[in-house]
């Protein structure tokens, strides 16, 4: 909105040239996501009491967790209003790619707040079935992607990290690849949201990666130094990734341990989707094995749980899946700070190591 009022002023006032830059936008969708977030976390906290929307736990399945039962969840509401609000201010509302990263955000969301409400209303950690769950999200993600391609400045190409000459076309393939990015991303941050915090600091710092991957992929000269695939006007989502930075963080001011909100799965599914979608549009879907690689080890732990128990009839490899909760158990068992603390130290490597790709060749 910003963009629309002042860049047709900037013939006059010559200031006003900064809000055509991305980067000064995004600096400000940042800024604005963070103190939205952070002044309205109260009375958004204190509402969510008052509706009675505390989070059920069976203390069975983690005992540990029992004395969260209660705290107030669908934070990740907070984070979708915040978002949201920063993006329409500050960015290019011409920009088709800002609509349908958007739509996937506000889509997964949609889904995930039917889930918590269900759980709400049934007192019970099981909200939608999975089946009606699944088909929500695939039918975000099917039109999201189906929009995608058919722009022509996007290409059905494949990218390959390390080999920047092997770009493979997949055709309509693609298609069928790009949804399962989503579903896959989304499940996985899903997996990674079970104790204060783990969630959403290694979200932030993958969304601060992709920003610099989407940014570098509108950048004509850029992309072509780089040797990556270039998708012109694209980099208009480098605002929306901003903004998404700001909103994470702010969330952590309530969400941090001891948390005094949950993102419920609202915040995950939302997240996930919509992480899974920049690494689509920048052409770096395998890069989020590398930059989201926190999510990618809780996935595949209970996958292999999950294998090696039905192969072995009953043995297990870990205590318990997903990956945070096998530090949980044992004769000596880590504290819940550790183990997050821990877990944000490898995202910002992981971090460090993605952005470095870029230059590999």
């Amino acid at each position: 909105m910003l963009y629309h009022i002042f860049v047709p002023l900037s013939q006059d006032f010559s200031l006003l040239n900064v809000f055509r830059y991305i980067t000064f936008r995004s600096a400000g969708a940042l800024i604005l996501a963070l103190l939205f977030t952070i002044i309205t976390g109260p009375k958004f906290l204190k509402m969510l009491r008052a509706l009675k929307m505390g989070q059920p736990i069976l203390s069975e399945y983690v005992p540990e967790h029992k004395g969260k039962a209660g705290t107030p969840t669908m934070g990740g509401l907070l984070i979708m209003a915040s978002v949201l609000f920063s993006t329409l201010m500050w960015s290019d509302l011409s920009n088709i790619f800002v609509w349908l990263t958007m739509f996937v955000f506000a889509g997964f969301g949609v889904v995930g707040f039917l889930d918590d409400y269900t759980k709400i209303r049934r007192a019970h950690n099981q909200g939608l079935t999975p089946r009606a769950k699944m088909l929500g999200l695939l039918a975000v993600s099917i039109i999201a992607v189906g929009l995608l391609l058919l722009n022509p400045a996007y290409s059905t190409k494949l990218a390959v990290p390390f080999f920047k000459q092997f770009v493979p076309d997949l055709g309509i393939f693609y298609a069928v690849f790009a949804v399962v990015v989503l579903l896959a991303s989304s499940n996985a941050v899903n997996l990674t949201d079970g104790l204060d915090g783990l969630a959403i600091f290694p979200m932030v710092v993958c969304t601060f990666v992709y920003a610099i991957f989407i940014y570098v992929a509108g950048h004509a000269d850029f992309a072509r130094y780089l040797q990556v695939a270039a998708v012109p006007g694209v980099g208009e989502v480098t605002i929306f990734c901003a903004a998404l930075v700001g909103a994470g963080l702010g969330f952590l001011w309530f969400n941090c341990y001891p948390a005094q909100v949950f993102m419920g799965d609202v915040g995950a599914l939302s997240l996930g989707g919509v992480l899974g979608f920049l690494a689509v549009l920048c052409k770096q879907e395998f890069m989020l094995v590398i930059a989201g690689g926190v999510f990618v080890m809780e996935t595949l732990s209970v996958i292999l749980q999950v294998s090696y128990f039905k192969f072995t009839h009953g043995k297990r490899i870990f205590r318990m899946t997903p990956l945070h909760h096998h530090f949980q158990k044992g004769d000596h068992p880590l504290p819940e700070s550790k183990i997050i603390i821990r877990f944000w130290i490898i995202s910002l490597l992981l971090a460090i190591i993605s952005i470095s790709v870029l230059k590999l060749r």
